[in-house]
């Protein structure tokens, strides 16, 4: 029996011989590889997997660094599981709650019979400094479920037994720090001593986790102030509270004793009551043009046909345009650094032009409004015209819509702003929040594989560039919205769950992809699936799922 494996290293493309048994990090040790802030995981056959993952057969391999996204992400779940282990040693009765991920780094509440203080944070900070400089191991343990059912209920997890008690599997992992217990859902660092950079401070009455920034490993990520998201995660948990549904496992549960309906249409009711308040706001303030904005796939579109038709009940006539149909042509557009035409940037838009039709507008002239033919790239004229009236609203929805350059030129008191994130509204247990990037990603990929002919391997190859863009272009100018307005909807993973994991499955595992497309099926699982017949044709989830009653 030959006990040499062959790994194929992509990193090099070389061929590291270890023997049978041996670990990534041993194979890591073997390629003689330099890697900042790396190894913390791999790609094993376009898997994640942690550096104590074992091999039994020859595979492909490639060690990720801090630089990764799903490298970072390992070391963000080792981050998780100090923090909790900090928290049971200094408060074993309190509860931690890990919610959500804003202002660069993750918004966390630690209930222990009284508000937070500062003073709690700095020994929270401190305990955790001494978990890392102490490198403890942390340990992966797979075992039955009802085994980890067992081990969680005795530590009082009451929302990590009830995920576990609605899913399916025979066998779970979990990891172990000391005598802390936790699971993140993929695998983590092997010691806490490969934490070098983090911090925790006093945020909003509770605590922001600050984690190292992917573009540089060096510096914590950089913040962009999101208080009004804050305040959208707070009401939403005040409405699970009431509901008596925060996580997934409260939510299957409910779906399994038919309550399902209920929950859709407790869960419309939340978003229109939202959106008429909104609507309410910009009637009362005589506001003249709406501006919507948000990163891609967060329902803009479907948010203004909604506002439209609340507008009108409210005794106004809105008219609702686009900034694509303002954009320079093609042979002025600004070239990115690879030479290619940059259409995400602000000087893609006519801002010029675009200012002066508004102001027209608004003093009750009449303009011919352009078109844009991105068949020839140029901006045309075909005779449609408009003026409007003193109680006529404009709504103007496009990525740039926040950017204070493109209305520079029009009064502030006219205008009203809004920012549109689809906020998670549902956590898989209280130390496990679902990423917005991945809500809207999951809506992306059904949209584009029923709308747009992509593949899901297409899509999740264009995230990076996506992102790029939101990081650059949209997502700084939220600080300029009058309000927030989160389109995540409770039940929504569970209608398009099914359809996701059909089109997730034609990712090939010979692709890079592939190591994405397996993380979000696996978390696709832990929910119960809900038909789609149920979903309202002028649900915001609609735009993505099919069925609207809106046209787009």
């Amino acid at each position: 029996m030959n006990n040499i494996l062959k790994i194929r290293c992509k990193n090099n493309n070389s061929i590291i011989s270890v023997p049978l048994g041996s670990t990534l990090a041993d194979a890591f040790s073997a390629s003689q590889i330099k890697m900042e802030y790396g190894p913390v995981a791999a790609l094993v056959n376009n898997k994640v997997q942690g550096m104590n993952y074992r091999f039994y057969n020859n595979k492909d391999v490639e060690f990720l660094s801090l630089y990764n996204a799903a490298g970072m992400r390992t070391y963000i779940r080792t981050l998780f599981l100090v923090l909790i282990k900090a928290a049971e040693d200094l408060y074993p009765t309190g509860k931690l709650l890990i919610s959500a991920q804003v202002n660069g780094g993750f918004y966390c509440e630690m209930r222990i019979g009284r508000e937070i203080n500062e003073e709690d944070v700095s020994k929270l900070r401190s305990r955790m400094q001494q978990i890392i400089d102490e490198n403890m191991p942390v340990s992966h343990i797979q075992c039955p479920v009802e085994e980890a059912i067992e081990l969680y209920a005795k530590k009082d997890m009451k929302s990590k037994v009830k995920l576990l008690e609605s899913f399916d599997k025979l066998y779970t992992n979990y990891y172990k720090l000391g005598d802390t217990i936790d699971d993140f859902c993929s695998c983590m660092l092997t010691h806490t001593g490969q934490l070098h950079l983090f911090d925790l401070v006093y945020y909003m009455e509770g605590m922001l986790l600050c984690v190292p920034s992917q573009k540089n490993p060096a510096e914590l990520a950089e913040k962009t102030e999101q208080t009004q998201m804050i305040d959208v995660i707070r009401e939403y948990h005040r409405w699970q509270d009431i509901l008596g549904i925060r996580s997934v496992g409260d939510f299957n549960t409910a779906v399994k004793n038919g309550h399902a309906t209920e929950l859709i249409n407790v869960s419309e009711a939340l978003q229109d009551r939202k959106l008429n308040h909104i609507a309410d706001e910009i009637a009362l303030r005589h506001s003249r043009i709406v501006l919507i904005a948000g990163p891609s796939s967060s329902g803009k579109t479907t948010t203004s046909k909604r506002l439209a038709i609340l507008l009108m009940a409210c005794g106004l006539k809105p008219y609702t345009l686009s900034t694509d149909d303002y954009f320079v042509n093609r042979v002025d557009t600004p070239l990115d650094e690879k030479g290619e035409y940059d259409f995400e940037c602000i000087q893609a838009v006519d801002t010029a032009f675009f200012n002066k039709q508004m102001n027209e507008l608004l003093e009750g002239k009449e303009v011919e409004l352009p078109r844009y033919d991105f068949q020839s790239g140029k901006r045309v004229f075909e005779g449609k015209k408009l003026s409007i009236g003193p109680d006529d609203i404009i709504i103007l929805e496009g990525n740039h819509a926040l950017n204070p350059i493109l209305t520079q030129q029009i009064p502030d008191d006219k205008k009203f702003r809004i920012y549109v994130s689809a906020l998670t509204t549902i956590q898989l247990d209280d130390h496990n929040c679902i990423a917005t990037q991945d809500i809207r990603l999951l809506r992306r990929i059904v949209r584009d594989y029923q709308y747009r002919g992509y593949s899901a391997l297409q899509t999740i190859r264009r995230c990076p560039s996506v992102t790029a863009g939101e990081e650059k272009w949209i997502i700084p100018f939220q600080v300029y919205a009058d309000v927030t307005f989160n389109s995540a909807l409770l039940y929504e993973i569970s209608v398009i769950k099914d359809k996701v994991l059909s089109i997730l499955e034609e990712v090939s595992e010979r692709e890079i992809e592939y190591a994405d497309a397996n993380r979000l099926r696996k978390f696709l699982h832990y929910f119960r699936s809900i038909p789609e017949d149920q979903v309202p044709p002028t649900s915001l989830l609609r735009e993505f799922a099919g069925g609207s009653s809106f046209k787009y």
